[in-house]
């Protein structure tokens, strides 16, 4: 199970956009995750007229190490940790460690 997941609104803890906030758009291989509008890059993009795709300077996302990310915590107004709790009907949910509030209401 993941701590981090795809929709999950973070916080950026260290690099270049560190306290920025956005979405997770895709998690790559449970240790990177690409989060809308953050890390930035300028990529180079050649032209390919078979594929219609026009050439010139893009900007795209870049992933993030999961390790420099956090949760945002709605409550606080702050990134925090998250841990795993099962609850009495059996699931297993994610919970705010700083105050054992479930993220996963569903």
């Amino acid at each position: 199970m993941r701590r981090i997941r795809q929709g999950d609104d973070v916080v950026v803890i260290a690099g270049k956009d560190k306290g920025r906030r956005g979405t997770v758009l895709k998690v790559i291989d449970d240790k990177r995750v690409l989060v809308q509008n953050l890390n930035m890059v300028k990529k180079h993009q050649k032209p390919n007229p078979h594929n219609g795709v026009q050439g010139g300077i893009i900007d795209k996302e870049m992933p993030l190490d999961v390790s420099n990310v956090m949760l945002f915590n709605p409550a606080s107004g702050k990134g925090d940790r998250v841990g795993f709790r099962t609850l009495e009907d059996g699931r297993k949910v994610r919970y705010y460690k700083s105050n054992n509030e479930v993220v996963d209401a569903s």
